[in-house]
């Protein structure tokens, strides 16, 4: 019976909308919330397990008949059709490789609040209220201490203003998320959902340490963060991940246009640790980066080449000539 059972709840991963993680979409769940009748990855079984929802690994766990039917009766296609019927257009929802804060407070939301079942009234007031106020913690420009500052957020007047004299953060960046879909609505009143959520966050696809050295590829080496924007084709490059303000910015344009990336290999090793090289061509100048291993050299050739192939938008040129101008 138990290799039966196991071999049904396989195949019920096959079926659509199985094959993913019901809250983050991870690929190949291999366990199961047996309280709501979904497949979720190791992580998201971890939070409903704080939730004292039972859940069962598929693969190592005894399944009875009764709980494999309960499996094959709901799935993640027409549970999540319930339990998510009326999130709003600007809820982020975690995506897998998102941290374990996003992923909580969604689920939470989801099954404990039940929020997005159009049962309650939604969304809560602290998003839509159009004013929010409470305490964050904010790293200075040039002081690297954090300090505890008050924010308030006026939807209104489409600002976030922070006083010098710790909400949840995931409700903080809900609310933000609100009131930016707010402004795009007022900015771009003909524009679609489809058109507009993209637009809420930057798209960063790729970020992580790469050294890099200066403009006639001489000078030594220094290790940098580096954020891949890729909505607004904008390479930053920051001293750490948690600076206010970034050290610099490189506009990554397309191909005909006179931008290119490609592998490479430093002219000289002084500084640099790390040997997998990745050169920036812009119309002005070369860039060089240095990545640990050879996996993260291919990440960001890939994403830098993802940026590349798209055509450039009439707002690109517009940001290229600013980047141009600073410089």
């Amino acid at each position: 019976m138990a290799e039966r059972n196991k071999k049904m709840l396989l195949e019920l991963l096959e079926r659509p909308g199985n094959s993913r993680c019901a809250d983050c979409g991870a690929s190949d769940p291999e366990w199961a919330s047996c309280k709501l009748g979904v497949f979720v990855c190791l992580i998201c079984s971890g939070v409903h397990r704080s939730l004292s929802y039972k859940v069962k690994s598929i693969k190592l766990d005894f399944w009875k008949d009764e709980l494999v039917e309960f499996m094959k009766s709901n799935g993640n296609a027409s549970v999540r059709a319930l339990w998510e019927k009326a999130v709003p257009a600007y809820y982020y929802q975690p995506q897998e490789n998102d941290c374990v804060v996003l992923k909580e407070q969604w689920i939470r939301a989801k099954y404990e609040r039940r929020e997005f079942t159009g049962e309650t009234k939604y969304p809560p007031l602290s998003y839509t209220t159009g004013f929010y106020e409470g305490m964050l913690w904010k790293k200075g420009k040039e002081n690297t201490q954090f300090l505890k500052r008050k924010f308030v957020l006026s939807e209104r007047e489409f600002t976030l203003t922070y006083y010098n004299k710790e909400n949840e953060i995931v409700t903080w960046y809900n609310a933000i998320r609100a009131a930016r879909y707010a402004y795009l609505k007022t900015a771009y009143p003909t524009g679609s959902d489809e058109e507009l959520i993209p637009k809420i966050t930057r798209n960063y696809i790729k970020e992580g340490y790469m050294e890099k050295t200066g403009p006639s590829q001489m000078e030594p080496f220094k290790k940098r963060w580096f954020i891949l924007d890729s909505q607004n084709r904008k390479l930053f490059y920051f001293k750490s991940p948690l600076d206010a303000e970034e050290l610099g910015v490189i506009f990554i344009g397309t191909t005909n246009k006179g931008y290119s990336v490609k592998e490479c290999v430093s002219k000289h090793s002084r500084g640099n640790s790390w040997t997998c090289g990745v050169m920036v061509e812009t119309p002005k100048r070369q860039f060089v980066f240095m990545c640990e291993q050879e996996r993260e050299q291919t990440e960001w050739l890939d994403a830098l080449r993802k940026v590349l192939s798209r055509p450039m938008a009439p707002q690109d040129y517009t940001i290229e000539a600013n980047i141009n101008y600073k410089r």
